[in-house]
């Protein structure tokens, strides 16, 4: 007997490979853009559904060992959201969210801790900076 594959497998293989070729990883995670000594790198979430369905129909003038008539459809839906940014500078790297801001004030505060690390060391850095400035005009 032959091994003869049903039409709504195809159906479906077909449907998945189409799904396959538009969502990959660089989808998710995308191409790295270069920017003034930074990398900005997007990233997505993404979603994804997918139906199929089909049916055989037996005709009233066919013979009994033929193939039945094959009726089917298929489809799907993506959906992809941007939902973040790393932004990589020298050796640090933050993520930079693209939702709305966190509910809670202590949420808020653990996002800040990055940037407001950045802003004291950089305080701290022209302090110094203008500190050995007067030690050498007082020479």
């Amino acid at each position: 007997m032959e091994n003869k594959q049903h039409p709504l497998g195809d159906l479906m293989s077909t449907t998945m490979q189409k799904i396959k070729e538009m969502v990959d990883v660089n989808t998710i995670v995308g191409t790295p853009i270069q920017a003034e000594g930074v990398t900005i790198i997007p990233v997505s979430k993404v979603s994804c559904g997918f139906a199929s369905g089909g049916s055989d129909f037996a005709t009233k003038n066919q013979k009994p060992e033929a193939d039945n008539s094959f009726g089917g459809g298929g489809g799907a839906g993506i959906n992809i959201v941007p939902v973040a940014f790393l932004i990589v500078k020298e050796d640090n790297v933050r993520l930079l969210p693209i939702a709305p801001p966190p509910g809670t004030a202590v949420d808020r505060v653990i996002e800040l801790v990055p940037e407001v690390m950045d802003k004291v060391t950089g305080f701290i850095e022209k302090q110094q900076d203008r500190a050995e400035a007067r030690d050498k005009e007082s020479f």
